[in-house]
């Protein structure tokens, strides 16, 4: 049976895990490993089943302690060059990756990490680099798409080819422009290198959607500029406006942006 768990899903950190038995996939680390740990006691999980960490991009809500989960737990870590590079960079990541454990991948090239398929592929983000990934275990496909800042081609594949899907869904639009944020600040969360909206997330969902979807988990919600509440309702009348009912042609579901959200797939 594969799991999927989000420690944490905002600004304040992101860090998910998808997972079986007897293995599993970290995907960004970017909340404390103490914290970390605590939830996989709870979770009663052990590292054992953690095959490897893959990174979406360098910053540091998502990668703050992947050099102390990867040191610690004797992990690989998955990114792309740039990313690679930019973990180095980042003085938020006190633990760097130790080179033995670096792993490189490349858009559209397919690996397999124990039993999952993995396929990464772009998303466009003010970062030195961003991916969203394809991962396939099992008959099932997860993709997973997080601080896109317009939905390309390739996201609009990725939706398609989705059993399971995590989508960012970061802010409300009418609410990030009357809100307290800097002008430049609004300006690029609303550029083609920001982040997706609640509407933008819903049209991308609705227009690219298969019958083979089952469940959608909305992310990286804004804690200034959005609400789960009203993340909600925006996709689903989005949805409904296409002719899609969540709930009913799939789940629809908002993870928390600081404590764990648990599914069993």
């Amino acid at each position: 049976m594969l799991n999927f768990i989000s420690f944490g899903s905002g600004s304040s950190g992101n860090c998910y895990f998808l997972y079986t038995e007897t293995e599993g996939l970290l995907i960004d680390a970017g909340i404390g490993i103490r914290t970390l740990k605590k939830y996989f006691t709870d979770y009663g999980l052990t590292d054992k089943t953690i095959n490897g960490i893959l990174v979406t991009h360098d910053h540091a809500d998502h990668i703050k302690a992947v050099g102390a989960v990867s040191s610690d737990w004797f992990l690989p870590v998955y990114a792309t060059q740039p990313v690679h590079r930019g973990i180095t960079q980042n003085y938020c990541v006190r633990k760097k990756v130790k080179p033995g454990y670096e792993r490189t991948i490349t858009y559209h090239e397919t690996f397999c990490i124990g039993a999952f398929e993995v396929t990464p592929f772009p998303v466009p983000h003010d970062s030195s680099d961003n991916v969203g990934y394809i991962i396939r275990h099992d008959g099932n496909t997860f993709c997973i798409i997080t601080d896109a800042g317009a939905v390309t081609p390739e996201i609009e594949h990725a939706i398609k080819e989705a059993d399971y899907l995590v989508l960012e869904s970061n802010y409300e639009y009418e609410r990030l422009m009357a809100g307290p944020y800097p002008q430049y600040l609004k300006e690029r969360i609303v550029s083609g290198r920001g982040h997706l909206s609640n509407i933008q997330c819903g049209k991308a969902i609705a227009e690219n959607a298969t019958a083979k979807l089952k469940h959608v988990w909305l992310a990286h919600l804004s804690e200034e500029n959005n609400h789960p509440e009203l993340a909600r309702k925006t996709i689903e009348h989005t949805l409904r406006s296409y002719g899609i009912i969540a709930g009913e042609d799939f789940k629809l579901d908002v993870l928390k942006r600081k404590t764990p959200t648990f599914t069993s797939i």
